[in-house]
């Protein structure tokens, strides 16, 4: 059986969107039936769906938190997705120039001196630079006399070996946060097929590589098997095979970036692992005394929590076994099925605060988009895996 989320995500999308030209009826319905919720500031939250915990704003309109410096939303895709906006070509292209552009991502950046005023007059910081857009003139971040730039093409322009050599295709590509993070994904021919012979379930993997400018993060490229525009992270550790290549920002970083380049055939390899490991975990029983247990391991309870702590705990658990039980209709009573439930409620219902200095504060849908893409919760997922692991064994 497949399932193809992004599918999923874009039909309910384009089912929000319709509401939202009805907006007083639709918005009462909902809360009516408990789909969503009304805030406080007069926004409302999604509960349910693909989409639970997306903010609508105060016209039940979606909250994408893409780059609109340049007037449309920054984002290229071959699917409808993240809420209708964007440039889509179905099917996708084969030219990076295209997608840059498309996306959004094709300006440069370059590096200006820090100044600051000092009794009328204005002095340079020889040690600080500012990151600046060169078709907005926006800065992006201050970074030290160390910092490389890393442009945008230069960072994604390796990937067109694959396009050229393997029939990987452009998926989607975008820019966050006026521009300071930008992403590209791949999508890989083959399918990744979990359990053949039981549940069958089918995973589209992908290749991403992300860029920034603010002087924040590394440029990173992940071997995934999830679109950065929705859907689920499966990525986690499994044995002998790499997911993640990061280059700093540095002299030579460029150059660093051929290493990623020719570290990309393991992304195969990583997949096939990956593929073996989860089809055991599909094989393997999981009791809900079990479950119980993996929950308490990801997420301890200390004997002296406040009585806050233990409702916040208790409100995990009863979501988790409500994913867990969803999973299991489909995947049986298994390890697979409550690895699933766990990366589910990571990735879409576990409570986040964006902070003022990322950016996005407010928009928690941008802001879990970005975990996604940085692999905040991949430790978090890959000790589910190994736990879950450990049930082969018995």
């Amino acid at each position: 059986m497949s399932i193809d989320v992004n599918e999923a995500f874009a039909a309910e999308r384009a089912g929000q969107l319709e509401d939202a030209r009805n907006w007083e009826r639709a918005l009462q319905d909902r809360l009516a039936a408990g789909t969503v919720e009304r805030l406080p500031d007069g926004r409302y939250r999604v509960l349910t769906g693909w989409d639970a915990g997306e903010i609508l704003s105060a016209r039940g309109v979606p909250q994408h938190g893409l780059d609109l410096s340049r007037g449309t939303a920054a984002l290229y895709s071959s699917v409808p997705a993240w809420h209708n906006v964007g440039t889509v070509i179905p099917g996708g292209t084969s030219d990076i120039d295209k997608v840059l552009e498309l996306g959004g991502i094709d300006y440069q950046v370059d590096m200006a001196p820090a100044m600051y005023p000092w009794n009328g007059e204005t002095r340079v910081d020889k040690r600080a630079f500012h990151t600046v857009r060169t078709d907005t003139g926006a800065s992006l971040g201050v970074v030290g006399t160390g910092y490389e730039v890393i442009q945008n093409r230069r960072a994604f322009e390796f990937l067109q070996e694959l396009v050229n050599d393997s029939g990987v295709i452009w998926e989607s590509a975008g820019a966050l946060r006026g521009g300071k993070k930008v992403f590209v994904a791949m999508r890989l021919p083959q399918h990744v097929v979990v359990d053949a012979e039981g549940i069958n379930d089918h995973i589209v993997p992908f290749i991403v590589a992300i860029n920034s400018h603010d002087g924040r993060s590394p440029y990173q490229v992940v071997v995934t098997p999830w679109r950065p525009v929705c859907g689920n992270t499966e990525r986690l550790a499994v044995t002998d095979a790499l997911t993640r290549w990061t280059v700093r920002h540095t002299r030579n970083a460029t150059d660093q970036i051929q290493e990623a380049r020719r570290t990309l055939g393991l992304s195969i390899k990583y997949y096939d692992r990956w593929a073996d490991e989860e089809t055991a975990l599909a094989r393997t029983h999981l009791a809900i005394d079990e479950f119980n247990e993996l929950i308490d391991t990801l997420w301890p309870l200390d004997d002296d929590t406040t009585a806050r702590a233990a409702r916040t705990h208790q409100a995990r658990r009863e979501r988790l076994h409500s994913l867990f039980a969803n999973e299991a209709e489909r995947a049986g009573r298994t390890a697979y099925a409550g690895e699933r439930a766990v990366t589910d409620y990571v990735d879409h219902y576990a409570p986040i605060r964006p902070s003022a200095a990322s950016g996005l504060k407010d928009n928690k849908p941008a802001a879990r988009a970005l975990r996604l893409l940085e692999g905040t919760d991949d430790d978090l997922k890959t000790k589910a895996h190994r736990r879950l692991t450990l049930l082969r064994q018995r």
